[in-house]
């Protein structure tokens, strides 16, 4: 890939590509506390359900390594700081699958009696595995997901599923990128994902930096381009999947499997094991993020409903792509399959 999102700086702070100043500029900012790394999830600096639970757990490591230096922990310190990551965005369920991960190392090592140095690496050794096993995980979605895609297809997709919303190359654009790797000519059409143009602000912007043929659409053109025969199939990530299968993922993406099962054109879910919420039976208990009025730009006194996702039914979803295999319908069991 032609940039990087996340890194550690050498002083072990979290570097981060500000993805909020794409695609005019690119950004670095480096962060070392909890409130910067919550201020910049829920910003989205950084966004995307892997790459925000990489990143709080990194910026929970960055801000133990600060205490470490400065004399340890204070009582219940590692408790609330990682209540306030993980309470950043509630809708991708991998934030507080990774910061749980981290805490329970740290908790581990303070009940042990570890020094606070100590600690504080036991943090970081953690947080770059689980970026490690993501980025393992991108790779093999990216091999299972490319047999999906046939030679000379033009995919659509919706908000960012790549390399700026995981650790590795993507979920949904890592098929793509396999697929084009091996000279499928492999086209994609990217919808503008409103409100904040996800798709043509960061889709677009990687892959074109990435050589992949790219097209902009407005979100209201996909229908259209579907009734002509131009979309071959429908690719996106997830934030979190329940257990019978439904899809929470950026809103629109409902729109988008009612217009594909019109249209049978086959819509595939591509996701990590992290982003599977086994603990809730159906997408109905998925809670949804409602984002700040002034992100639509409505006007004076017209009252705004402004969700950041929706659920897609899992009988509108023809496959879902994983790190472990291609689950298809029934999913309940497939899933089980999969975790088990």
């Amino acid at each position: 890939m032609s940039f990087e999102v996340i890194a550690w700086t050498r002083e072990g702070a979290v570097r981060l590509l500000d993805q909020t100043q794409l695609p005019a500029a690119e950004v670095y900012l480096e962060l070392r506390s909890v409130p910067e790394m919550v201020e910049a999830i829920r910003r989205l600096r950084v966004r995307g359900a892997p790459l925000i639970g990489i990143a709080a757990a990194m910026g929970l490591a960055a801000a133990a390594e600060q205490a470490a230096r400065q004399g340890g922990f204070a009582a219940g310190w590692l408790d609330e700081a990682a209540r306030a990551l993980g309470e950043a965005r509630p809708t991708a369920v991998n934030l507080r699958w990774a910061v749980e991960q981290v805490r329970r190392v740290g908790e581990q090592a303070l009940e042990a009696g570890e020094a606070p140095a100590r600690v504080a690496a036991r943090l970081r050794d953690e947080a770059q595995r689980i970026w490690d096993e993501d980025a393992a995980m991108c790779r093999a979605i990216g091999e299972y997901g490319a047999a999906l895609i046939p030679g000379g297809a033009t995919v659509l997709t919706h908000c960012n599923a790549g390399t700026l919303a995981t650790g590795g190359i993507g979920t949904a654009l890592a098929a793509v990128y396999r697929a084009h790797a091996q000279g499928k000519a492999v086209r994609v059409v990217s919808c503008e994902t409103r409100p904040l143009r996800q798709g043509t602000r960061l889709t677009a912007w990687e892959l074109a930096r990435n050589g992949v043929p790219v097209t902009a659409i407005t979100d209201s053109s996909a229908a259209s381009l579907m009734a002509r025969g131009e979309i071959d199939l429908v690719l996106t990530g997830a934030d979190r999947i329940a257990a019978n299968g439904d899809v929470a993922n950026k809103i629109g993406t409902y729109a988008l499997a009612v217009l594909a099962d019109a249209h049978r054109i086959p819509l595939y879910v591509a996701a990590p094991r992290s982003t599977f919420d086994l603990s809730l039976a159906h997408g109905g208990l998925i809670p949804i993020e409602e984002r700040a009025a002034e992100e639509l730009d409505a006007a004076p006194g017209a009252e705004v409903y402004n969700p950041a996702f929706d659920v897609t039914p899992a009988p509108l979803v023809a496959a879902l792509v994983t790190d472990r295999g291609i689950a298809k319908p029934p999913y309940g069991a497939a899933i089980r399959r999969l975790f088990g």
